[in-house]
């Protein structure tokens, strides 16, 4: 399954522990924002892994899982460094 994974923490070394988990499992895109293809039980491996990293009064991480059309629909506009093999 394909998903954008953002993220707003308010402590530097746990942002800096999610993004580390985060480029594990996929693309960095933007400033906070991963791009992931998984299976689900990967999914479900990398969203305990971050529970378990975050602090939930004071951090928030969000999936948002696109299906196959809607991935088709995603556009860029400018910098478009994007691995290869990555549906777009």
């Amino acid at each position: 399954m394909f998903l954008v994974v953002t993220y707003d923490i308010h402590d530097d070394r746990r942002r800096a522990r999610v993004l580390k988990t985060l480029k594990s499992a996929g693309f960095p895109v933007q400033y906070s924002v991963v791009e992931c293809d998984l299976t689900q039980e990967q999914t479900l491996l990398l969203q305990d892994r971050l529970a378990g990293i975050i602090n939930r009064s004071q951090d928030q991480i969000r999936f948002y899982f696109l299906c196959e059309s809607c991935q088709r629909r995603i556009e860029t506009v400018g910098r478009a460094d994007l691995p290869p093999g990555l549906i777009l």
